[in-house]
């Protein structure tokens, strides 16, 4: 369900910005010269070298009761929320990230709503819909959010969809976008997916076809972008048009496919967590072989965005990008 509203954002709060979504946010939203004032805030102090003129740039966590006053100084209608934990470092644990995704979330609501903000763009998950052997073969936006709770980055960001819908209902002068992303591809993109492509080899789970959705970076932006112009409420599966097994991936970076049985990946993984060689669990066979895969129709026929590349072409696009990179993940045997 959306539903479609006049006015375009004109004084825009993000957090997050400092990421690598929010620095392409922040230019995109710059060089469109559509916004009276552009508030960049991230928990990290942002270094000269990566400021750009004409924008506010502030040190503030998501979490701070500051937030709400800050948001009604800068006079700001729209709010952007990028901020979240996507790979957690090595000294992470499970109450700093809800504190941050979800206590973090909700301090941003409170404030929007408090603040009389008009418009909230929230970066979701197609992991809010979790990794489950009954997925349907492509995931809908009223399809059910099952992100498992044994994966943190999931059950978050269920959660935070949860809480959005309970807001929706009790402040509905507060319009929402949210944004289920499927996992990013781009030239300078690295992230836990990309790490698997970079492998001498591609890890397969015996009777899993694994299918992948991508979305070109450019296309996650342009995407927000277009909702803080049209100022569009809803909830929409941010990918590119179609999915791409695991076989075909392994083929396409022409590498060898190691197909295991799950029960032996499992002990693996269990073994391998127990030494302390590996920060994943037996958790991660689900995560490697129940992949959410979105489908994308609700962006491009409510929202009106059609991404600039599918699935296919945004893979053929990181791979050219690797190797003009002098670092590419293709191997001896890349498919002509």
């Amino acid at each position: 369900m959306s539903v479609a509203e006049t006015g375009a954002a004109r004084r825009v709060f993000i957090t997050g910005a400092d990421g690598f979504l929010g620095r392409s946010l922040v230019a995109a939203m710059l060089h469109s010269g559509q916004f009276e004032a552009i508030v960049a805030a991230d928990v990290r102090t942002v270094p000269p070298e990566r400021r750009l003129p004409g924008v506010t740039y502030l040190e503030q966590d998501v979490r701070d009761a500051a937030l709400g006053a800050l948001l009604g100084t800068h006079a700001i209608d729209t709010v952007v929320h990028l901020a979240s934990i996507v790979t957690p470092g090595k000294q992470s644990n499970r109450e700093f990230e809800y504190s941050v995704d979800v206590l973090g979330t909700r301090n941003v609501l409170d404030a929007c709503v408090a603040q009389g903000v008009q418009h909230l763009v929230v970066s979701s998950s197609g992991a809010a819909y979790g990794y489950h052997a009954d997925n349907p073969a492509w995931l809908v936006e009223r399809d059910a959010l099952r992100g498992n709770e044994a994966f943190a980055y999931a059950h978050h960001k269920r959660l935070v969809e949860e809480m959005l819908a309970q807001y929706r209902s009790h402040a509905p002068q507060l319009l929402q976008t949210v944004f289920r992303i499927g996992t990013i591809l781009g030239e300078a993109v690295d992230n836990q997916i990309t790490a698997l492509f970079e492998k001498p080899r591609l890890l397969a789970i015996r009777g899993s076809d694994s299918p992948f959705v991508f979305i070109w970076d450019t296309d996650v932006t342009g995407a927000m972008l277009h909702a803080l112009q049209r100022r569009h409420a809803g909830c929409f599966n941010l990918a590119g048009d179609g999915a791409l097994p695991l076989q075909a991936i392994a083929k396409r970076l022409g590498k060898p496919l190691l197909t295991l049985p799950a029960w032996l990946l499992k002990s693996a993984l269990a073994v391998g967590q127990a030494l302390g060689v590996s920060r994943y669990g037996p958790e991660q066979l689900d995560f490697l072989r129940y992949r959410p895969v979105l489908l994308n129709t609700a962006l491009k026929t409510e929202l009106g965005y059609v991404p600039g590349k599918t699935s296919s072409q945004a893979l053929d696009a990181f791979i050219a990008a690797r190797a003009a990179q002098g670092r590419p993940v293709t191997g001896t045997r890349a498919a002509a």
